[in-house]
């Protein structure tokens, strides 16, 4: 029985798909019948069964053009980019802790990358007059914390933005452009963290896990999403089943962001 959602054929660059909610796409990705390239600044001690992978630095120029020209090497084009890549280290402090450095960090982040990544292989699509490009942004370009992620949500609005002028530029070529935007997401990293918030406060994780939801203003769903969950989203968007869905952000958040 062929599955509701196949991706059998598709060639599908995720990029950071070596752990959470990357690593579950790209596990799926291939479930589905895809072939897959990825990638990380260092190779990790496992890698899914048959995943094509490259070490390449996307905060700078020319990581991008390496990983770029490995997609069209290894895969001879791309018909799937997931653009997973994405995160924040600037410090907490308000505005007034984040400096050029700062700034620099968290565009060359969470937004350069794709813009340069899109230029490289968008023609090729264009060519073909098909293909998908899937944004992963963040509920927090419309849910900042002041405190900790100005910039980061900055960067991510401006990732949605430039998603969405590239959906209206492209989709008339046959290229459909959409948005996903996790809320909280249980990774190691995340449960790291709480453990982290849990120890400070003289708790245990699971009060540290409800000290990050209370600081998101709450989770109706009562928990973060699970990795899987992302990739199940990001998958059927991939997938022919979306194929009219273009220059659309979704949200996977468990209820957090508190408007309509």
């Amino acid at each position: 029985m062929i599955p509701f959602v196949n991706l059998e054929g598709k060639r599908a660059l995720v990029t950071s798909g070596t752990r959470g909610a990357g690593a579950a796409t790209v596990r799926l990705f291939r479930e589905l019948g895809a072939t897959v390239l990825t990638n990380a600044r260092t190779k990790p001690a496992t890698l899914e069964e048959g995943v094509e992978f490259v070490a390449a630095d996307l905060t700078s120029a020319e990581g991008c053009a390496s990983l770029a020209a490995a997609v069209q090497d290894r895969l001879g084009g791309v018909d799937v980019i997931v653009h997973m890549l994405g995160g924040s280290s600037s410090p907490s402090g308000g505005f007034a802790a984040l400096g050029e450095a700062e700034w620099a960090q968290e565009l060359d982040l969470n937004l350069m990358p794709a813009v340069r990544l899109d230029r490289a292989l968008l023609p090729g699509m264009i060519a073909r007059g098909s293909g998908v490009i899937i944004h992963v942004s963040s509920i927090q370009r419309i849910l900042p914390l002041p405190e900790a992620t100005t910039a980061y949500a900055a960067a991510k609005a401006a990732l949605s933005t430039y998603s969405k002028a590239l959906s209206k530029e492209v989709s008339p070529k046959g290229v459909r452009v959409v948005r996903v935007s996790p809320g909280w997401i249980e990774t190691e990293a995340s449960l790291s963290f709480a453990e982290r918030l849990g120890a400070e406060a003289g708790v245990g994780l699971e009060e540290g896990k409800r000290i990050i939801m209370n600081a998101l203003g709450g989770i109706p769903l009562g928990r973060p999403s699970t990795p899987g969950e992302i990739a199940n989203l990001i998958a059927f968007l991939a997938s022919d089943r979306a194929g009219s869905i273009t220059g659309s952000e979704f949200v996977i958040d468990g209820g957090t962001v508190p408007t309509v």
